[in-house]
């Protein structure tokens, strides 16, 4: 049952890149699905936590989707092949680690692990 109030869903511009090119990185990186509706629009569905980050030296311009691995190094590897650019190599922060990087449309996302 959906609750009022409780985050849903998470919509990305893909105005930088064509959206094949976009669902192409995502499987290959992430091995995401997609559901297509219609040209212009394709809907995924992989789970959402959040957080906010008041320290405005480490707080993002923009919302940061962040993503988990088990293995990070691996897919920092994956990423790289499938076309992402690395922004922020894997750095320790409290409660694990993280890398950061901008997929084919120019959208920042982070990728964190124990």
């Amino acid at each position: 049952m959906k609750l009022s109030g409780k985050l849903d869903y998470l919509e990305m511009p893909a105005t930088g890149g064509t959206l094949d090119r976009l669902k192409a990185f995502y499987s290959a990186a992430f091995a995401w699905s997609f559901t297509d509706y219609g040209p212009t629009y394709s809907a995924f569905a992989e789970g959402l936590d959040g957080g906010f980050q008041a320290d405005a030296a480490e707080a993002p311009a923009k919302p940061l989707p962040v993503l988990y691995s088990r293995d990070l190094e691996a897919t920092l590897d994956a990423v790289e092949s499938a076309g992402g650019t690395i922004v922020k190599p894997i750095f320790p922060f409290p409660g694990g680690r993280r890398f950061h990087f901008v997929d084919p449309a120019g959208n920042e996302m982070a990728v964190w692990s124990e």
